[in-house]
């Protein structure tokens, strides 16, 4: 069987959830934003609770298409690839985290900033850790491998989440993990105690998210690029909702527990997407708008980093007594646009610079990869 290289409706659903990544992480406060916009409190679902998911079931998509390349070299050669990227995956969100690396102290000169209360885990972490776990996976066991692994690994979650704490902040399995391994200062502080929603434990259900990614764009590689086909993973998506919003009643859906039965909603909802995409730019090839997407998935993890490194530097730097990031929403979008409009504003505008930078990379066709 001949198989596509290459899938555009991947490519545009890659595009499109960094779009909406680089949009909710300019989230000026919680009260200038949007409710979707920002994440659940605790549990729930908010579409912000959907991007990292849906990035993570983004990157087993590629892997459908990636992995094959590197498997007619042999073990090695997968083993090299998988291992180096996802080690300089894991490099670049630690390295993110240490940024700027410098500091002034009290006396007015520069220090390095400490790495013993630097965050280790994170974003890109969990992305290199799950997308390494999937693509060995894979490699080695093939679709049965990855099918027993997402069973074994969301109910063995939920099993050490109900058996070793509970589903509070304070009291969850993968917090104690976390404190025992890393220790309380490389932990996330956002939550108000140190507590990491990308921590070590969450890695095992998120590498479910990369798999079913896999998966399925191989199933349309193979048999989806049809009404048929689309039929089918809108099917099975629909039927992940209703087992997630069923499994809801005794496990709660939970994005920074990353939940095995958030991991199924997240799963059903991506696939229905997928579905849609496979239907607008594949089938009936309705407009030229794909290509907007399709710009910023071929430079996805360059174009992330730049736009955190960029949120950073705005955060960092003083204008009067804000920062630069607070001085350009409340000096220009929020009285051009109105509070939570102008907070939407300034988030879309970003993500347009972002966008051309993306844009001028892809007509001079720099693409930069791990």
């Amino acid at each position: 069987m001949t198989l596509q290289e290459r899938s555009l409706s991947v490519d545009v659903l890659r595009g499109l959830t960094l779009a909406l990544m680089i949009v909710v992480n300019m989230s000026v406060s919680d009260e200038a934003s949007y409710g979707q916009l920002l994440h659940a409190s605790w549990h729930g679902l908010t579409l912000t609770d959907l991007v990292f998911p849906t990035f993570l079931f983004a990157v087993g998509a590629s892997l459908s298409y990636a992995l094959a390349k590197y498997q007619q070299r042999g073990d090695a050669a997968v083993l090299n690839k998988v291992l180096t990227r996802a080690g300089l995956i894991f490099l670049c969100g630690y390295l993110l985290y240490w940024f700027p690396f410098f500091t002034m102290d009290q006396a007015g000169h520069l220090a390095l900033r400490p790495i013993s209360h630097t965050r280790i885990f994170g974003v890109l972490q969990r992305i290199a850790l799950a997308y390494a776990g999937a693509a060995l996976i894979v490699h080695y066991g093939g679709r049965r491998a990855a099918a027993t692994f997402g069973i074994a690994a969301l109910l063995g979650y939920w099993a050490l989440l109900y058996y070793f704490g509970d589903y509070t902040l304070a009291g969850n399995a993968a917090l104690k993990v976390d404190l025992a391994l890393l220790g309380e200062a490389h932990l996330y502080h956002g939550e108000g105690v140190a507590f990491d929603p990308e921590g070590i434990l969450g890695t095992l259900p998120a590498i479910v998210n990369v798999l079913a990614g896999f998966l399925a764009a191989r199933y349309v590689r193979e048999r989806g690029r049809n009404y048929h086909g689309v039929v089918r993973l809108l099917l099975v998506g629909g039927l992940c909702v209703i087992a997630a919003l069923a499994w809801n009643s005794v496990l709660p859906i939970n994005k920074k527990l990353w939940t095995s039965s958030y991991v199924l909603c997240a799963t059903g909802i991506d696939l229905c997407v997928l579905a849609l995409l496979v239907v607008l730019v594949e089938l009936r090839s309705s407009g030229g708008w794909s290509w907007i997407f399709e710009v910023l998935g071929k430079n996805t993890l360059f174009i992330y980093l730049l736009s955190e490194v960029g949120n950073t530097v705005m955060v960092l730097t003083p204008i009067g007594n804000q920062s630069l990031f607070v001085w350009l929403y409340s000096h220009v979008f929020q009285p051009l646009a109105g509070v939570k409009n102008g907070a939407l504003l300034y988030a879309l505008t970003y993500m347009m610079c972002c966008w051309l930078v993306a844009y001028a990379m892809d007509r001079r066709r720099i693409y930069i990869k791990l």
